[in-house]
This record gives C-alpha cells, sequence and structure tokens, in this order.
C-alpha cells in the first residue's frame, strides 16, 4: 500500500497511467470493449462483460493525482454492490454473479496489464 500511496502523490506518474488507460478505450485494445461500443446487449453474457468495463471506467475516473488509496477502494466497492451485490435474488445466485464477475474482472485487468506492458511502457513510471 505506501508503494501505491506513493504513486497515487506523484502528479506525472498518474497523468502518465490515466492517458495510458483512457488510450487503451481509445484505440479500442481490448476484445472485450467491442460489447461497450454496441447500442443493445442482448444477453446477460455481453451485459457481464459491461459491468466490469463500467467498475474500470469507474475506477480510472476516480483515479487523480493525490486520490487516496481508500477511495479508489470505495469506488470498486461501491460497483461491487450496485452490480453484484444488489442484484443477487440468492445466496446461490450470488455466489455465482460473484464468481463470475471475479474471473472476468481478473481476465480484464490481465488484459489490460499486458496491453500496457507491450504497448505502453510509460504507463508504468
Amino acid at each position: 500500500l505506501q508503494t501505491i500511496r506513493a504513486l497515487l502523490k506523484n502528479n506525472s506518474t498518474v497523468t502518465v497511467l490515466r492517458s495510458g488507460l483512457h488510450a487503451i478505450f481509445n484505440e479500442k485494445s481490448l476484445d472485450v470493449t467491442k460489447d461497450l461500443f454496441q447500442e443493445k446487449f442482448r444477453n446477460s453474457k455481453k451485459r457481464q462483460k459491461n459491468i466490469q468495463l463500467k467498475c474500470l471506467k469507474n475506477f480510472i475516473s476516480s483515479l487523480t493525482f493525490s486520490t487516496d488509496i481508500r477511495d479508489l477502494l470505495s469506488c470498486l466497492s461501491s460497483d461491487l454492490q450496485t452490480f453484484v451485490i444488489e442484484p443477487s435474488k440468492s445466496k446461490e445466485a450470488f455466489k455465482e454473479q460473484a464468481s463470475d464477475f471475479m474471473l472476468k474482472w481478473n481476465l480484464l485487468l490481465s488484459n489490460v496489464g499486458k496491453i500496457l506492458t507491450i504497448n505502453r511502457t510509460d504507463s508504468f513510471g
């Protein structure tokens, strides 16, 4: 956490990271972003992909110079409440939806990390 806090206090690092993350969406580098740009989502799998992208975009929007790590975690927690916990009708549905969300969230973040590593090494400060 100390490393993250130090990075969040460095304006140029945060600016470059945000720029790299925004470029990924603008360039449509992620395969899953294709669903984000469609008008309608015809099935729940596409809606689920959209949930991860919304959470990531909200997280990026919250990422500013001198943002406290607790604020970033609160943003993510709020999105989880809205998109995963509240829509669950039962304990079993929650387990399934939470599991599905985590799997796809991890895949999305892995893809983001890969793209930043390959195409935007400056985003790592």
